[in-house]
């Protein structure tokens, strides 16, 4: 079978499990992890696949009709022009998490002293790994409960050469808040769906990626806010700017905590779609 007929007929099988564009990209990411092209092209037509790009072929796409990610099937994500290797134990990194990292680069990339980051959540690492690469003067730690998602994150750490302090913590126990080092800046891309939500969502994200770090309790769905909130008044140093990424519904609700726990200089920003998604603030 040629490469540009593999291509087309995979397009085909995933195209009831999502829609056709959706299925045209996850094709296009398994034939460039199979055979090295950025692209499928029609120069592609004639050239046939080997035994072995065969037999990985129908490894994937067997794990793809089972829903599997394939950021997940293939090990890989990109993000900030890097790629990550992901699996089951951390998060897919997302597009809006990106706009989360520039915002905080733009803000001190002209930066020259050094400063304390602190990342709470590391999932992948995607968060600290970009900003240890992107902000030369920025000494970063991250924490997460999960061992299995920080092996990951040092995983990446050593493969992109990024300098990041990991800590293994429960952040929603204040007892070990003692153990996080008093930062400049705190970025958290923390769980934020409540557990409500979950009937609505697809089958791919809900089936493998690690509910812990997407689901809070209906609730309670601000949890991490407000430990973020009482974290930065007690832990970090007076002038700390806050970035936290949010749920599109609870912009109002977490500027609130914020506001409360006399944190200032909130700001919601938009994401590239339109959605309240971002928020920075001040420790006065």
């Amino acid at each position: 079978m040629t490469i540009i007929s593999a291509y087309q007929q995979l397009v085909t099988e995933l195209t009831p499990l999502y829609n056709e564009n959706e299925a045209a990209v996850i094709a296009g990411m398994v034939f460039e992890k199979i055979t090295g092209e950025r692209r499928i092209t029609r120069r592609l037509e004639q050239i046939v696949l080997s035994p072995g790009q065969q037999n990985d072929l129908e490894k994937y796409r067997q794990q793809l009709l089972e829903y599997r990610p394939v950021q997940y099937v293939l090990h890989e994500a990109w993000f900030q022009d890097m790629r990550f290797y992901v699996d089951e134990q951390v998060l897919i990194p997302r597009p809006e998490t990106e706009e989360l990292v520039e915002w905080i680069v733009t803000d001190f990339r002209t930066s020259e002293e050094p400063f304390t980051l602190l990342d709470i959540g590391s999932g992948s690492g995607c968060i600290p790994i970009s900003l240890a690469k992107k902000l030369p003067c920025c000494i970063v730690h991250s924490c997460d409960v999960s061992s299995g998602a920080l092996e990951v994150s040092n995983r990446n750490a050593h493969e992109l050469g990024a300098k990041v302090q990991w800590h293994q913590a429960d952040f929603l126990d204040s007892s070990m808040w003692d153990n996080l080092p008093a930062a400049e800046v705190i970025v958290s891309n923390p769980p934020y769906i409540p557990q409500s939500g979950k009937s609505g969502m697809d089958k791919h994200v809900v089936d493998f990626e690690p509910g812990i770090a997407l689901f809070v309790p209906d609730n309670n769905a601000l949890i991490f806010y407000e430990a973020i909130a009482a974290f930065v008044n007690i832990r970090a140093k007076a002038g700390a700017a806050i970035y936290v990424e949010i749920h599109e519904g609870l912009a109002s609700e977490v500027q609130a905590v914020f506001a409360a726990s006399g944190l200032t200089e909130i700001q919601v920003r938009l994401d590239m779609q339109g959605k309240e998604r971002m928020i920075r603030a001040v420790k006065a």
